[in-house]
Order: structure tokens, then sequence, then C-alpha cells
């Protein structure tokens, strides 16, 4: 009873220091810190036109599902709790991994792009041009994005917003440079845009080499950390259906065992990659 009442008046300390601690923020604040996030993760892994809330539902229902079957498998509700979170988080992670193999394979094919423009400028064409003729003649993995820019010029007519469309389209840092120094050029004008799209190329080029050596030594690393974290789970998993160790996870102490082993997986395996990665390029003009 005690205890009771404790966290009845611990609720109703935080109910009225709530408006300081947690200030109402209106649907405008809320939607950058939130929706802009997942939007951002939702273009780069190449979902640009996906509807935000569909991996929050995919989450929760892979929560849901997990947590079902642990709890139905080892009948531990800190094993259950571990698996709803690693549910909910299954899809955010798969979503950054594929972001990085689409960085990684599309790594090289920037410096082709850059050459393809500057090939089209040289003959002539205009900026809003050379950038359709992508969808034919650009890297097969690009040029659905570059179709959806000529369809979006073909029906507004709009070189600006057309190419800030096909900039969250593609949601890569090499193609927002590329994309500026389009949009300054056709702002601007001038005729040092072959001069500099060969300089882009050239750095494009030597950086995606460089990453590419590095991040085949490193490889290792990455095969180590999902070793190493995966392993003592399945250990976990293979003792709780044992009786016994099913009634010593279940204790208690079991229970301060499985969430302090699954923080520290979580903080080793986050600081294993962390050591062990190149840093990404940011997106300034994003």
């Amino acid at each position: 009873m005690t205890i009771l009442w404790g966290a009845l008046l611990a609720a109703g300390v935080l109910l009225v220091a709530s408006p300081w601690l947690w200030p109402v923020r209106t649907s405008a604040e809320r939607a950058p810190i939130v929706d802009g996030r997942i939007a951002r993760m939702l273009q780069e892994a190449g979902y640009a036109h996906a509807p935000v809330a569909r991996p929050v539902v995919i989450g929760v229902t892979g929560g849901v599902v997990a947590a079902s079957v642990s709890f139905l498998a080892t009948g531990l509700v800190a094993v259950a709790l571990v698996a709803a979170i690693a549910g909910c988080a299954a899809p955010f992670g798969w979503l950054r991994q594929r972001a990085r193999r689409l960085r990684t394979s599309r790594r090289a094919l920037w410096s082709d792009v850059c050459e393809l423009l500057i090939a089209s400028a040289r003959a002539g064409m205009s900026l809003p041009d050379a950038v359709s003729a992508l969808a034919d003649s650009g890297p097969p993995s690009l040029r659905p994005a570059f179709a959806r820019f000529a369809g979006d010029m073909a029906a507004s007519g709009h070189f600006d917003s057309s190419a800030l469309r096909l900039k969250a389209s593609l949601a890569d840092p090499a193609a927002d440079r590329i994309v500026e120094t389009l949009r300054m050029a056709r702002q601007v004008g001038g005729t040092e845009l072959t001069a500099v799209l060969r300089a882009l190329s050239a750095s494009v080029r030597a950086d995606a080499t460089l990453r590419s050596e590095v991040e085949a030594r490193q490889s290792w690393v990455r095969g180590a950390a999902v070793v190493g974290v995966v392993a003592p789970w399945i250990v976990l998993g293979l003792l709780a259906l044992r009786p016994e160790g099913a009634a010593a996870y279940g204790s208690p102490a079991g229970v301060v065992v499985v969430l302090v082993g699954a923080a520290v997986s979580v903080f080793a395996y986050r600081l294993t990659l962390r050591l062990g990665r190149l840093p990404e390029p940011q997106r300034w003009f994003a």
C-alpha cells in the first residue's frame, strides 16, 4: 500500500511540473523533429515518396510480434521487453543499413554523371535537357530519379523546383553538390560549369576510391560487432528454454541481468561501429 501511495504522489508531482518540464508544442513545431528525421531516413533509403507513418506502423507491429513470440517461448517478461524494443527498432535499423548500402553502391556513379553532364553541355544542350537525358543515358540505378525529374520538367517547366525534388529523391551528399552546382549555373549563368563539374568529378572519384579501400579492410569490424552482440542472446535463449534457466532469469536478479545485458550490448555494438567507421559525408545542402 505504501508503494501505491508513493507512486500516486510521484505521478501527481510530475503532472504539476509537466508544463515546465515538457512544454506544449504545436504540430508545426513537432513535425520537423520527428517527421523530418523519419522522412529524411526514408529519402536516404530510396523511399522518398513513402508515407512517414509506414516505418512507425511496421516497427510497432514488429515489436508486438517479437514480444509475443519471445514471451511464448521463454515465459520471461524481461526477454519479451528486450525483444519488443528490438522489434520496434528493426525497421529503422534496416532503413539506415539500406541507405548505407545505397551510398556505397552509388559512390562510383557520380563521376560518370558529371562526365555525362559535361558531354551534354559541350554538345550545346540546355541544363534541363542535359539532366533529363540522364533518364536514358545515365547509370541504370539512377535513371528512375532522372526520369521523375524529366516528368516534373514536362509538367511544370520550372527547373529550380524540379531540381529540388531530384535532390530529395537522390538523397546523397555527392548528388546534393551536383544539383546545387547546376542550380547555381542556371541562376547566374557563366562558362565555368564544365570546369566545375570536372573538378567535382575528380574529387568524387578520389573519395570513392579511398573509401572503398578503407572499408574493405575494416569490414571485419562490423562482422565482429554483430557476432559479439548476437551470440550472448542466442545462449540466453537456449538457457531460458530450460525450466531452471527460466526460473533463474525470471527472478528479480535475473531481470536486472537481462536488462543490464541489453543496455551493455547496445552500447558495445554502437561503440564498436563508431570506432571502426569512417565519418560519413554530411548533406549540407539537404
